[in-house]
């Protein structure tokens, strides 16, 4: 490759981030953090509304939300703000499938384990022993063009994240129980729960993060024209 040593730069941080599934429980510095969001908040958005709201939780508000998700997913009962995807197929369902199983082969998870699949699912709604929890929301007015910028802010936010040493994992599952949410942070219900940023300080001795998922191709996903 021909890079330029600023790209080659930014695609070493990109090389570097993963998503940590087992944290430490030192905070990050507030300080750190407000570094991380203004970082964040310079990515491009449609007519530059940028849509974005984090609610970000930390010491006790993180406990109690912790505590919140884990007695919501003991009794089920997922209502997302924003509609799941119908389904996975071809490639998406083999990268997922994928993904899935070297955390479980990571972890000790054996095939036909649903007990042991199940405590590792839990662990989502524990926010892998993260310190701090950012929810991203979006104005349900804007739709799926406000969606779409407020992926746009999780990359970002993940990539500032990671050039300042802190690990994050972005999570859908914790937006599963937006009613949850909404109530317990009191984020306004004109405004579209889209997905939880864990963060912190990672467990770099934690066999969940010792694997590391794979990217396709260029020509698995780019189409060439002229």
């Amino acid at each position: 490759m021909n890079m330029t040593p600023d790209l080659h730069s930014l695609d070493t941080l990109f090389a570097a981030r993963r998503s940590c599934r087992a944290f430490r429980l030192d905070p990050v510095p507030r300080a750190v953090i407000e570094d991380i969001l203004r970082c964040a908040q310079k990515v491009p958005s449609w007519c530059n509304a940028q849509p974005w709201k984090v609610t970000l939780c930390s010491g006790a508000e993180t406990e109690r939300l912790r505590a919140a998700l884990m007695q919501a997913a003991q009794g089920g009962g997922h209502s997302p703000d924003l509609e799941f995807p119908a389904g996975y197929s071809a490639e998406y369902q083999q990268r997922r499938r994928d993904c899935g199983w070297a955390l479980y082969e990571a972890v000790g998870v054996e095939k036909g384990d649903r007990a042991g699949s199940a405590r590792q699912m839990m662990e989502n709604y524990r926010l892998f022993g993260a310190p701090h929890c950012a929810i991203l929301s979006s104005p349900a007015e804007l739709g799926p063009y406000g969606a779409m910028d407020c992926g746009g802010f999780v990359a970002a936010f993940t990539l500032a994240a990671q050039a300042a040493g802190i690990a994050s994992i972005p999570q859908a599952a914790v937006a599963s129980f937006a009613p949850l949410l909404h109530e317990l942070l009191d984020i306004p219900e004109d405004r579209v729960i889209l997905c939880a940023i864990s963060f912190g300080y990672s467990d770099t001795e934690h066999p969940a993060n010792s694997f590391r998922t794979s990217r396709a191709d260029l020509g698995e996903f780019t189409i060439w024209r002229g």
